[in-house]
């Protein structure tokens, strides 16, 4: 099941980047931003309530909140990053760096994480690698 949710990701992922390409024509990177973390804030939290799952907020570790809001800071970085990227650069060449965090996600899941890194999945970071760069260059 979670191959499924994982490839819709993939999907809602590269609409979003068309879409926002589109939207972010005229508007300030920042702003455009801050209306699609309102929209998304919104879907989640909806998402909670219509799932009932609103009562585990109290049940939270103290390390689940911190490393939480480190990962929510990270996001809104990503995402600050990559709107001034996009409002600058072409879709077709802005994505492929972006899609890089999976090498740099595999890497850091190695170091920290302490996950295997195997020739598999080796292969496929330097894949990953040379194929962004083949896009951008």
């Amino acid at each position: 099941m979670w191959f499924w949710f994982a490839l819709a990701s993939a999907v809602f992922a590269a609409l979003t980047s068309i879409l926002a390409k589109v939207g972010i024509e005229g508007v300030n990177s920042n702003l455009a931003t801050a209306i699609r973390t309102v929209v998304v804030v919104a879907m989640a939290w909806g998402m909670v309530f219509i799932t009932n799952s609103q009562g585990g907020i109290a049940t939270i570790s103290r390390k689940s909140w911190i490393f939480l809001i480190l990962s929510g800071l990270a996001t809104g970085a990503s995402w600050l990053c990559y709107y001034k990227a996009l409002q600058m650069g072409e879709a077709s060449k802005v994505v492929p760096i972006d899609k890089l965090s999976v090498v740099i996600t595999l890497v850091l899941a190695f170091v920290f994480l302490h996950e295997k890194f195997t020739p598999k999945s080796v292969t496929g970071c330097l894949l990953i690698g040379a194929g962004t760069l083949l896009m951008v260059l």
